[in-house]
């Protein structure tokens, strides 16, 4: 079995191998390349010591030299090297106790996580498979190396890194491996909530997000996030809706494209119906208010998950948003644009559409043609470059102050009522016009 190695990495790898130590490209690039993708990089395990690579290499970085790791610098372009190593007991389901370098590829091999990751490849030697990685690639399933059970105890993130790889791959979890993933999966608790974040992401950007229902039977879902638990509890007896909120949720995210800030939002935006169910008389339940509930829930885990500002403002302003309708004229839409933001506008009618796509079916027409018309408006309001913030206004602060009108709280009032104007009709949006007008609603 041949694989096309970059001659870069050949080199290094035939650099290693002419001073007398072994070396391979190893991990995920072997597994990528097997499947005919492309690898995001290619990372090399060798027999040689960080010392012995150093030596051999005008360049280098002590990327992770107590684990054994020198980036080597080959025109600008890193590749990580690292020493074979045997990895000591792991205390804190994450940290090894110690690291002892060995000059054993099969015990490297050995202590990593899953078989389609523990494969090594050099043009010489060829593939070296002793867990059946390739065998696992061609059944398409994710399977721990040795027992399951100590490779997940080793780091517990490994369990989230099942179902992620599962869901990047479109493979199912081995039956072994995923049993002591549900015993296990409590030990997730003690994992930074930046390498849970990672991993979130991961699963929910890839082919295949509705894996999230695989997290959630297996019990991840309950420690790292259990309101979408109670997501998943939540019945819809609702002529709108034929499932769950939680299952609702699962097939909106399969119906919006694979970037983060869009998935995110699919995965909160129903987050606030089980805090807000009610039950009419007739048996109807009704979720009032819920996307104001859903916005603080998504704000909240957001950050105790550590994202980035930006990310938690986008997702919290489009979930709160995500269920408001628009009246279907230019006014309704330019005052949606307006509130809802220029920039999320256009991110607001993705997260519309896989929402109604993830409702009762007979439900669904009316909807869509009502959606598409606010799309067909919002172009003609961009391609007439109507106005709907105050920025576009042909008129601003400064022109009212030196039209003599005083500094203050009310400069803002009056921009804001001729901005609505405006936007009521986009053909006042002149200067003298806009001034006279400010001056009336003054005197008033």
């Amino acid at each position: 079995m041949q694989i096309q190695i970059p001659e870069k990495v050949n080199k290094i790898i035939r650099t290693l191998a002419a001073a007398g130590h072994e070396a391979y490209a190893v991990g995920g690039c072997v597994r990528d390349a097997l499947l005919g993708r492309e690898p995001a990089d290619w990372d090399i395990t060798t027999s040689a010591s960080p010392a012995e690579v150093k030596a051999l290499f005008h360049r280098t970085i002590d990327t992770g030299i107590q684990h054994g790791t020198v980036t080597v610098m080959l025109e600008q372009e890193g590749f990580e090297v690292t020493t074979y190593r045997v990895d000591g007991a792991y205390e804190d389901c994450r940290h090894p106790e110690e690291v002892r370098f060995t000059k054993s590829l099969l015990e490297d091999l050995k202590r990593r996580d899953f078989t389609i990751n523990a494969m090594a490849y050099n043009e010489t030697a060829g593939l070296v498979d002793v867990f059946d990685g390739a065998g696992d690639l061609k059944k398409g399933l994710i399977r721990c190396v040795g027992r399951a059970e100590e490779r997940f105890t080793e780091d517990a993130l490994r369990i989230m890194r099942a179902v992620r790889f599962s869901a990047q791959l479109g493979f199912c979890l081995e039956p072994a491996t995923e049993a002591a993933a549900g015993r296990l999966c409590g030990n997730l608790s003690r994992v930074s909530a930046e390498r849970v974040q990672a991993e979130l992401v991961k699963l929910l950007v890839s082919p295949h997000p509705e894996k999230l229902r695989d997290a959630w039977r297996i019990g991840i879902t309950g420690i790292i996030m259990p309101e979408f638990d109670r997501c998943m509890a939540c019945a819809q007896n609702n002529p709108h809706h034929i499932y769950s909120v939680g299952e609702h949720t699962i097939r909106a995210l399969e119906q919006v494209e694979a970037d983060k800030v869009l998935r995110l939002t699919m995965l909160f935006h129903d987050f606030g119906k089980p805090e807000m169910k009610t039950t009419g008389g007739d048996g109807v339940d009704h979720f009032k208010r819920h996307p104001e509930a859903g916005a603080e829930l998504a704000e909240q885990i957001l950050r105790r998950l550590k994202f980035d500002n930006e990310t938690v403002r986008r997702v919290t302003k489009l979930v709160l948003c995500h269920d408001r309708h628009p009246e279907l004229t230019p006014a309704g839409v330019r005052r949606a644009v307006n509130r809802i933001g220029e920039e999320l506008f256009p991110l607001y009618l993705k997260v519309q559409r896989a929402d109604v796509l993830a409702q009762n079916p007979a439900m669904q027409e009316p909807k869509l043609q009502a959606l598409a018309e606010v799309g067909r408006l919002y172009e003609q309001i961009l391609e007439e470059k109507n106005c709907f913030t105050l920025k576009q206004l042909a008129v601003g602060g400064r022109d009212l102050m030196e039209a003599g009108f005083p500094a203050g709280p009310l400069l803002g009032e009056i921009l804001a009522y001729l901005l609505e104007l405006v936007m009521e009709a986009p053909e006042r949006n002149e200067k003298e016009w806009l001034l006279r007008e400010a001056l009336r609603k003054y005197r008033e």
